[in-house]
């Protein structure tokens, strides 16, 4: 069941009910907060810090494989990856989690086994979302039966936009249901919201049907999680929580790919939702290729030099 607090109760009663209150959200100043954003990601660390960020940055990943390509060694390798992201210094942290479609769940959870490392499936018809509810519940059936950790689910954006927000909870309630104790991410694609008031709306209707993340983009579109939408999901998270004392996480996916892109993501958390959020348990970077250039910007602070083209695996 959802997580809403008893004061929310009656925003989700009906159709129009939820409306009201979607449409009540204060409107989003998108040049105030794209120059938040912007300033915010103008900060610099220094060496010791960065060295911090960098850690945390590897220990937020969902180490991804999303494609139709996909075999059991690849995603075997991957799962070797998130154990051991480099071999050569055992003190790297792991990754947060390898994420696979459904049936390449269980040849993860096999890979993992006895590790802290999570497998988290996409279901829900991923990444376009157009399916019936009965083949979006046996989707996420199968991943769960299959021992995925976490779930991430597409919204249907389609009834999203056409204002249809009643259809779009109860489908992310129902989905909740079927995940059991796994944790459910909540994927906007944010990119096909067209307006940061869309992406405020989907962020609140996300928690008050009781995701545990809520996430940007598949990273299967041209826009996926930017500085300013990623601030504004932040903002969400915060002030659900003072209002419900329910805590969110937030996982920007897709487009993050160097070490300072990740470092201004960070920035961003701490400076906006606060240290609470500042853990894997509540932060999740949904950016792959964005593993092997942290790897060398930690061995550059640990030799002053950066390492050679074959000292990362090309995913």
């Amino acid at each position: 069941m959802p997580t809403t607090a008893p004061a929310f109760s009656g925003a989700t009663a009906s159709d129009g009910a939820l409306r009201r209150f979607l449409h009540g959200l204060p409107g989003v100043d998108a040049v105030g907060l794209e120059a938040r954003a912007a300033s915010l990601g103008t900060r610099s660390i220094k060496t010791t810090a960065k060295a911090y960020a960098i850690d945390l940055a590897i220990s937020m990943i969902d180490l991804t494989t999303l494609e139709g390509a996909d075999t059991p060694g690849k995603v075997r390798a991957l799962c070797a990856k998130a154990l051991h992201p480099d071999p050569t210094d055992r003190t790297t942290p792991r990754t947060a989690a390898v994420c696979v479609y459904p049936d390449m769940a269980a040849t993860a959870v096999a890979a993992l086994t006895g590790s802290d490392v999570k497998v988290a499936s996409v279901a829900t018809a991923f990444p376009a979302g157009r399916a019936a509810l009965p083949v979006k519940l046996a989707d996420v059936r199968d991943a769960v039966a299959a021992g995925a950790d976490e779930i991430d689910m597409v919204i249907d954006r389609g009834a999203f936009l056409s204002g249809h927000y009643l259809k779009v909870y109860e489908e992310i309630t129902a989905v909740k249901a079927e995940c059991g104790t796994a944790r459910l991410k909540v994927i906007f694609e944010t990119g096909e919201l067209s307006t940061y008031d869309n992406i405020r709306r989907a962020s609140w209707l996300g928690m008050l049907a009781g995701a545990d993340f809520i996430k940007t983009s598949t990273g299967k579109v041209a826009t996926n999680a930017t500085p300013a939408n990623t601030l504004l999901m932040l903002e969400a998270v915060r002030d659900f929580r003072l209002q419900t004392g329910v805590q969110v996480g937030v996982k920007p996916a897709g487009g993050i790919r160097t070490t300072k892109d990740a470092v201004k993501f960070l920035v961003l958390v701490n400076e906006t939702a606060g240290e609470d959020w500042l853990d894997n348990h509540w932060f999740r970077f949904g950016a792959s290729g964005l593993l092997n250039d942290l790897l060398m910007q930690r061995q550059k602070l640990s030799t002053g030099r950066y390492s050679g083209p074959d000292y990362v695996t090309v995913d």
